[in-house]
């Protein structure tokens, strides 16, 4: 098993740490080439070991930013607790950033909304009518603005477009309510504590972003309901207002469900009398229309009841329409 352990680590330093944090790039590989750390990570089953969630973990834990040596030591110093808290946590990543990727698909729903979050976390994903948008070209030059009826929000979401630009603009949010595992209060010091864990190192704009984001959700809080995504799924739907139009939100919480749960899940989702809205990599299920050929498509997909309508990044920092490729897609 520690081959396939350092297989993981060598994947992460290699394809997903560069150009987010110069620190994990590090980190990972002092991991890959550590046959003492590999040995304690092989305690863990494959969901518990990810680097995002051992290094976040050991962090809220007092791991000390810097070389690999320092952070090493200090997992070796505290093995039973890294172990521990590696176990009952899971990556919470409640980047409301992607919301600049999924607007495109919320603009294409009439409101008013009633809205519901599948791994939610804190609910940050859930209030893109409180955060101000902005959507740049290559260059940086403003193509278009949205705000909420306040004015600008302390929550800018900037996020590089590329191509045409759809229709665009803010959603009539009337309901919002999440289920998650492990739901986290945006009001509570270790919850606040453990998704400023997640923030990689580096990461100085969105440390900013997500700290702003909790004052909004922990001066408004959503309905969160705590269990397992699918058993909870009914009673969540059931809560909605009759008079708004229900859109499912799955932001990044497929890709940590075994493959027979996830399909299950989408199944279930796609017989509700609601609107699907996802963002996932295009190798992770055929919910697709048209069908996505995984090799030659760049970043993730955005798709509404199943039908792609962008490229994007999985953080949202950038997207690309997509809208109108295939007979299936309008």
């Amino acid at each position: 098993m520690t081959d396939a352990v350092r297989a993981r680590y060598e994947r992460f330093a290699r394809d997903e740490a560069p150009g987010r944090s110069a620190m994990y790039v590090v980190w990972a590989r002092g991991v890959a080439g550590d046959a003492e750390v590999l040995s304690v990570l092989d305690r863990l089953d494959e969901r518990h070991r990810q680097p995002p969630l051992v290094f976040a973990v050991s962090r809220l834990r007092g791991a000390p930013l810097g070389d690999y040596r320092a952070w090493r030591e200090f997992v070796l110093a505290h093995v039973d607790d890294v172990v521990a808290e590696c176990r009952r946590r899971a990556v919470q990543t409640n980047e409301p950033l992607r919301l600049a990727a999924m607007l495109p698909a919320l603009s294409e729903v009439d409101g008013p909304i009633a809205l519901l979050e599948l791994g939610a976390a804190a609910g940050l994903c859930l209030y893109p009518d409180r955060y101000s948008f902005r959507f740049i070209d290559g260059s940086g030059r403003e193509r278009a603005r949205i705000d909420p009826e306040g004015g600008p929000s302390p929550v800018r979401l900037v996020s590089r477009v590329s191509g045409e630009l759809p229709p665009l603009r803010m959603p009539q949010i009337v309901w919002r309510a999440g289920i998650d595992i492990a739901p986290l209060d945006a009001a509570d010091a270790d919850d606040r504590a453990w998704l400023e864990a997640l923030i990689w190192p580096g990461e100085t704009e969105r440390a900013e972003r997500i700290a702003a984001a909790l004052q909004i959700v922990a001066a408004d809080p959503p309905l969160l309901i705590a269990g397992d995504v699918a058993a909870r799924l009914n009673e969540a739907v059931a809560s909605a207002p009759a008079d708004a139009t229900l859109v499912v939100m799955t932001p990044g919480v497929l890709v940590y469900l075994p493959r027979a749960e996830r399909l299950t899940l989408i199944e279930r989702i796609r017989a509700l009398d609601a609107r699907w809205i996802t963002i996932d990599p295009p190798a992770l299920h055929d919910a697709w229309r048209p069908a996505l050929d995984a090799s030659s498509w760049n970043g993730f997909a955005v798709a509404l009841d199943g039908r792609v309508r962008a490229a994007a990044d999985p953080l949202g920092r950038w997207w690309e329409w997509r809208a109108g490729s295939g007979p299936d897609a309008a």
